[in-house]
């Protein structure tokens, strides 16, 4: 017994050296660290984003009528899933190409990293290529849910997921290099940190384009009045607003792309308390202005309220105090309740607010970068604001008006009167209650 404890414990002092070796050559935590953390965040503000796609689901069911419930929750994976193979195809390296001329570029399909692939092959200045173009994917599924909801009730399905195609392998990663990408509103000096224009801006273009193509929905504009079309379940709706505003912590946390220092992971933390905050300041103020306005509070803009909070922060949610959050969180608010009622005089028919939210709260979160940036400029948040508008809204209606002509993107009035849910699907959300 005591040999062969000594024939082990001389082993053991022989391979010493050799383990010492070993350990010298592989790196240390120091090296490797930000990359795996990193490469976690992303994954994990990943999730978040990709659950907002529900939430964007659930506030258009609740928000329609019950005859059309169906539609928009066909439209809602349809459009996800798409986006995932468009971003794939062709997106993500259209929106990073790399060396480009700043403007335009179409790249090639995604690859990823080597299945257990070695440090020495990783790029540990950053993160993992799946962590990357997954975290990136989710963005654009939610540019194009914003458009689904303001054509909602009217659209015909195939030529809406055809201008999904359109939005989300090209539109958007074509325009989202110019600042993400390293193109000239980046070199520019325009700031936008995790998307007020970028993102939802652009959504709002590309729905404000349908929704003046497509026209309002029937009996929406009639006799000089406006007629209300109440949701058919506001307990859907305001679940599908607290699960965007759960999943935006990862939509701006994220946007951080760094996880490997002390400071990064503190700016983080920060992100999310202003991120929290401006929902809750944006909520609060619509809720007390619609008291005002018309002396009961209205939940749907109590709801788009938060959610104009959240994008007014997202151009610039790290650098602003507390009460900075807050005052731009609440100026959004007060944009989504006074413009709702401005596009119904102008007969523009959005069935959920989304362009109040999206693109007039986010050209007014991508102005306010100014008030805390030092860096920022008002005439370069403005070039940007305008080259994505222009871009962008022109890009759609060619798109929209080509879709009119070849197959037409409205179904008929007969069809609009029994509901998209059996038009077009041949199925009910609600078959056990009567049609709404």
């Amino acid at each position: 017994m005591k040999l062969t404890k000594s024939l082990l414990v001389g082993a053991g002092l022989n391979a010493l050296p050799t383990l010492a070796l070993a350990q010298d050559a592989a790196p240390g935590f120091d090296e490797i660290g930000p990359y795996i953390m990193t490469t976690l965040l992303f994954c994990m503000a990943g999730f978040l984003v990709f659950f907002m796609a529900a939430g964007f689901a659930m506030l258009e069911g609740g928000l329609v009528r019950s005859k059309n419930v169906t539609m928009q929750m066909t439209k809602n994976i349809a459009l996800f899933s798409i986006a995932a193979i468009m971003y794939w195809l062709v997106g993500f390296n259209t929106m990073y190409p790399g060396d480009f001329n700043g403007y335009f570029a179409i790249g090639g399909q995604t690859v990823l990293d080597a299945v257990g692939v070695s440090a020495a092959d990783a790029a540990l200045d950053y993160a993992s290529v799946g962590s990357d173009f997954f975290f990136q994917l989710v963005f654009v599924a939610a540019t194009a849910s914003i458009v689904s909801g303001a054509v909602a009730e009217r659209i015909k399905l195939w030529p809406f997921l055809i201008f999904v195609i359109v939005l989300t392998g090209f539109m958007y990663p074509i325009s989202g290099s110019w600042q993400w990408g390293g193109g000239w509103l980046s070199e520019a000096g325009f700031s936008d940190f995790a998307g007020s224009t970028v993102v939802h801006s652009v959504g709002g273009w590309a729905a404000l384009a349908g929704v003046i193509v497509l026209g309002p929905r029937l009996g929406k504009y009639k006799d000089g009045k406006v007629n209300p079309m109440p949701g058919s379940n506001l307990a859907l709706a305001t679940l599908g607003t607290f699960i965007l505003w759960l999943g935006w912590f990862g939509f701006n946390g994220g946007s951080q792309l760094a996880m490997g220092t002390v400071g990064d992971v503190s700016d983080v933390s920060r992100i999310f308390a202003n991120t929290n905050m401006a929902a809750a300041a944006g909520a609060v103020t619509a809720l007390i202005l619609t008291q005002v306005l018309y002396k009961k509070p209205d939940l749907t803009m109590v709801l788009n309220g938060a959610l104009a909070g959240l994008v007014s922060i997202t151009a610039e949610p790290l650098a602003p105090t507390l009460f900075g959050s807050l005052w731009i969180g609440a100026v959004g608010g007060i944009i989504v309740v006074l413009s709702i009622p401005m596009l119904d005089k102008f007969k523009l028919d959005d069935v959920v607010g989304a362009i109040p939210v999206h693109l007039f709260a986010g050209i007014w979160g991508t102005i306010a970068v100014v008030f805390y940036n030092s860096d920022a400029s008002l005439f370069t948040q403005i070039k940007g604001i305008l080259a994505y508008g222009v871009f962008t809204f022109v890009a759609s209606l060619i798109v929209w008006f080509i879709l009119k002509a070849a197959m037409g993107i409205r179904v008929s009035e007969e069809d609009e009167i029994n509901g998209l849910d059996m038009a077009e699907l041949g199925m009910e959300a609600y078959p056990e209650f009567s049609k709404g």
